[in-house]
């Protein structure tokens, strides 16, 4: 069922784009000194977007965005009306749109076909609730000119936001087979971010030319495209911080406490699990914080445990390891839940937070299959972790692990047996 909805979004874009282009060039383009201009805009906003999807609004281009929400919403250019209607918008978006992102193209990090068909759907949307109304009249009729017509554009712009969290979540789940509802959750979440600053720029932009003409677009861009290079830096700057927490994370490996590469075999298993289990994007990011460092209270020992394997450890042992990590975590500045999953990891599933509890069995599942005591590998590492769900492992975490491993998730892929 997935894979339908991700071609059937893909095909409505393709032929709305090959209308829309068709439409325009038999007819020609309707007042192509305001085409000119926003396509200007939309193409410099393309040129100025993220290689990678922006964790904090996954909005790479958002200036481009603006401008082209800012186009399908233009019913007049320094009090003159305009005629360009939905199918030139659209086709004047694309064309900018595919201006803009060739040098990104050219560097092998050009935008996913999901992304442009979002931005396809959601800009012929509200430009098909929009122009048709004003052309013909009626929605001054209906509204006016005045503060109901800035409530209408606003609203119209609240269901464009919702129209491409919708699209953006089910494309998601086709793309990585996650739930939907928590991937809509993570997108309504971001809309709420830069999303309200790309539809307040879009309404300000429209509204803004309608009484001054084109050079308002400008003049209303610039706060827009200040806000994107911020939010480049603030993205560069988590990049970084997770870059040192990995880092960190290797100090267990350098030191010889744990196994190479068992930090970040068992974040990238975590991380599989928790998507699985559908936590939000910010408990994701906590999780895997969490799960790089959930060994780190080892570099506090006198005496090593061996092979760094904790999941054959005396309960007293292993909390007091986690411990010593959680308050090691404290003292890097992490955030605080991070420290506190790793205090954690090693209490009764019961009375740990969700994070806790896919650590501790995904450290168990790699501690087991990596070491000599398991020579059935990961069917008898599953089979040990079920048999510890009626007090160590919470029997969802360790079902989940058994899926993900199944589909061929990071760790080894074993069969799983029925029930």
């Amino acid at each position: 069922m997935r894979a339908p909805v991700a071609w059937t979004v893909r095909g409505a874009a393709g032929v709305l784009t090959g209308a829309a282009l068709g439409h325009t060039l038999w007819n020609g383009v309707a007042e192509p000194g305001a085409a000119l201009a926003f396509a200007t805009l939309i193409t410099v906003g393309e040129l100025a977007r993220r290689d990678r999807r922006d964790p904090l609004g996954r909005h790479p281009a958002p200036l481009g965005s603006a401008g082209a929400l800012a186009y399908a919403l233009l019913g007049q250019n320094a009090g003159q009306p305009t005629h360009h209607g939905v199918l030139q918008t659209v086709a004047v978006v694309v064309a900018a749109v595919l201006a803009g992102i060739v040098p990104h193209i050219a560097r092998g990090r050009g935008p996913a076909l999901d992304h442009l068909s979002r931005r396809v759907l959601t800009v012929a949307f509200a430009a098909a609730c929009f122009q048709p109304l004003y052309n013909s009249g009626r929605l001054e009729q209906w509204v006016g000119q005045g503060p109901y017509l800035v409530g209408y554009l606003l609203s119209l712009l609240g269901l464009t936001a919702l129209c491409d969290a919708v699209l953006a979540a089910a494309l998601a789940g086709a793309r990585t087979g996650r739930p939907y509802g928590p991937l809509l959750h993570d997108e309504l979440r971001a809309q709420l971010g830069v999303g309200s600053a790309i539809c307040a720029t879009g309404v300000v932009m429209a509204l803004g030319a309608a009484v001054a003409g084109l050079w308002a677009v400008t003049v209303f861009s610039g706060p827009l495209l200040l806000t994107q290079l911020s939010f480049h830096r603030i993205t560069a700057i988590r990049t970084t911080y997770r870059q040192t927490i990995t880092s960190l994370a290797r100090a267990t490996e350098i030191a010889g406490c744990t196994r190479p590469g068992h930090s970040r075999r068992v974040a990238a298993l975590s991380c599989a699990v928790g998507r699985e289990l559908g936590l939000s994007e910010r408990e994701l990011t906590v999780l895997e914080y969490a799960a790089l460092m959930h060994d780190i209270g080892q570099l506090s020992l006198v005496d090593p445990v061996p092979d760094g394997a904790t999941a054959g450890l005396p309960d007293g042992e292993a909390r007091r390891i986690a411990e010593l990590g959680g308050e090691v975590a404290r003292q890097t500045g992490v955030p605080a839940e991070v420290a506190v999953v790793v205090e954690r990891q090693a209490d009764p599933y019961r009375e740990q937070p969700t994070a806790a509890r896919i650590v501790r069995t995904v450290n168990a599942y790699d501690d087991l299959v990596g070491g000599s005591r398991h020579p059935g590998g990961s069917l008898a590492a599953l089979e040990r972790l079920r048999l510890g769900t009626g007090h160590d492992y919470q029997p969802e975490v360790v079902e989940c692990l058994a899926r993900v491993l199944a589909r061929g998730g990071r760790g080894r892929v074993v069969p799983v047996p029925p029930g």
